[in-house]
């Protein structure tokens, strides 16, 4: 199982970025994505799941309304949509799988909100 993030960078307050999650080495289409984040100093913080089947999602009150969780179950990609992103989103953005009881995760991308 391999789980690689990409997409993150530097963006001006009220910007957008979009991160994307590529996944190999499970049946993709057969498990749920989430997004967590991790901001310096600060625990990991789960941020969007989009379930495996019909695609429902669920996301934090903190990025309600500005972030979207989708998926290709035909690229095997997952995406994080990240619009109006203030300095409090700063972090490194993860995306992870449970695929038979253990919990997959990729390397990390850095998302830094700054002026």
């Amino acid at each position: 199982v391999q789980l690689v993030e990409s997409g993150g960078g530097l963006v001006q307050p009220g910007g957008s970025l979009r991160l994307s999650c590529s996944a190999s080495g499970f049946t993709f289409a057969d498990y749920a994505i989430n997004w967590f984040r991790q901001a310096p100093g600060k625990e990991r913080e789960w941020v969007a799941t989009i379930s495996s089947v019909y695609g429902n999602t669920a996301i934090a009150d903190t990025v309600k309304g500005r972030f979207t969780i989708s998926r290709d179950n035909a690229k095997n990609m997952a995406y994080l949509q990240m619009t109006r992103m203030n300095v409090e989103d700063t972090a490194v953005y993860y995306c992870s799988a449970r695929v038979r009881r253990y919990d997959y995760w990729g390397q990390g991308t850095q998302v830094t909100v700054s002026s």
